[in-house]
């Protein structure tokens, strides 16, 4: 069974909010006006981490194995600054049953919850990357209509991608995750808060290692009892290829912002991409960078997802 928590346990030990952010992407002022329910479910990772894959998955045990649910609808990124922030508060509002929402922020960053379930998602950088790359190169000018023309942007805009993938990486690394947001920051400010009894650490790797096992632990911490029938449909619906046959339900508006559509969104799912392209000396200074950056134990954990 698993072990429950008073919320006043975890309020002496609650992050505190240090700051906005604000860019082409976010307001983190949304999270301000937020009214959390007690068992509101929070997806956060720094992006292109397996974030649609662990929605899929937190939705597919709330209802039960159910296909006609779209997580893109159900699910919505709180921060983004689409849609206009009063009609997604209302939209959440109006939401009747458990709720699933995703962030991209790091922890000082958001409005922190002490009776919400939290569960940050991290991939190694470099398949973060290529993932990355994949989003922003195939991306549709409405895409960058919606990030850059609507009203309240604070920043310079986002622009094109690299074609150059190997360049790409190097640029997004050298600037730490420009020209979307801090890459090391958010996966350290969530590792430090990872012995919350509210905080669930997934790694990307690990689910595509043992995707039943991590998908139990997820059940566990967020006291989800499964009907031992159901288990069978949820696995077949947070597989990759049902995903990628299913595309429309998790892409945002069913993939109308990349060329090719939702299965551009839901793209290969694989990591190690990355192995046949970088040089000897991009993959030295990428991790002697996740080592000070991080820490070893940190670093370690963020390239293989085992603990040490």
């Amino acid at each position: 069974m698993p072990v429950t928590f008073a919320p006043e346990a975890i309020s002496a030990m609650v992050p505190r909010k240090l700051r906005e952010m604000h860019n082409h992407h976010f307001d983190s002022t949304v999270w301000n006006d937020l009214v959390f329910r007690d068992d509101d479910v929070v997806v956060a990772t720094y992006g292109k981490s397996g974030t649609t894959w662990t929605q899929q998955i937190v939705g597919q045990l709330i209802f039960g194995g159910d296909p006609d649910i779209s997580i893109a609808e159900v699910s919505p990124w709180v921060d983004l600054r689409v849609p206009p922030a009063l009609m997604k508060l209302a939209a959440l509002e109006a939401q009747t049953h458990r709720r699933v929402m995703k962030t991209h922020l790091p922890v000082d960053a958001l409005r922190f919850s002490p009776e919400a379930k939290y569960l940050y998602v991290a991939r190694d950088g470099r398949d973060v990357a290529w993932s990355l790359h994949n989003h922003h190169f195939n991306a549709t000018d409405a895409w960058f209509a919606a990030l850059n023309d609507t009203p309240g942007r604070v920043g310079p805009p986002i622009g094109p991608a690299n074609p150059d993938i190997a360049e790409y990486f190097r640029e997004w690394l050298e600037a730490d995750g420009a020209p979307f947001w801090p890459f090391w920051e958010n996966v350290r400010t969530w590792w430090a808060i990872r012995d919350l009894p509210n905080v669930h650490l997934v790694h990307f790797e690990a689910l595509k290692r043992d995707m039943p096992g991590e998908i139990r632990k997820i059940a566990d911490f967020l006291d989800i009892d499964v009907a031992p029938e159901a288990w069978p449909q949820i696995l077949e619906h947070c597989s990759f290829d049902w995903m990628k046959a299913n595309a429309a339900k998790a892409a945002p508006l069913g993939g109308v912002f990349w060329d090719g559509g939702a299965e551009t969104f839901i793209n290969k799912g694989t990591n190690g991409r990355w192995r046949d392209v970088l040089s000897r000396a991009d993959v030295v200074v990428y991790e002697a960078m996740a080592e000070a950056e991080l820490g070893p134990e940190c670093a370690a954990w963020l390239a293989s997802g085992v603990a040490a």
